[in-house]
Parts: C-alpha cells; structure tokens; sequence
C-alpha cells in the first residue's frame, strides 16, 4: 500500500481549505461541491461542527441545485 494515501481528514475537528484530501473527504462526507465547502467555510469558518450546523440550516447547498442538463 502506498505510504502516501490518506484515508481520512487531517483532522476530525477541522476541515483544513488549503489541503485538496480535506476539502474531497468532507465534501463527499457532507454531500456537497467543493465549492460549497469552501463558502461554508469563508462564511463560518474551519470547525467541523460549525460548517454542519451551516450546511443542515440550507440544504440547497446539498447538491440540490446541479448544473447538469442545464
């Protein structure tokens, strides 16, 4: 197995924007765009609870609005 595979987050209590594994992990974790995660986390800032709250208040940033077929 390769040494340098992440599984998981570089932390379970913080989503770190500038390390592309994070943003993959938690996006998929939480359902939605890469792009969504990073506005949760301009708006709201790193804490893994805090983007939860954020993202479970506006679920169209769940995906609900995909482009595909537009």
């Amino acid at each position: 197995m390769p040494e340098n595979v992440q599984h998981g987050p570089s932390s379970p209590d913080e989503i770190n924007p500038k390390i592309a594994s994070d943003i993959h992990f938690w996006s998929q974790h939480f359902g939605v765009t890469g792009d969504a995660l990073h506005e949760a986390i301009r708006v709201h800032g790193t804490h893994v609870v805090k983007i939860l709250a954020a993202l479970a208040a506006h679920p169209h940033s769940a995906g609900q609005h995909d482009k595909k077929g537009a």
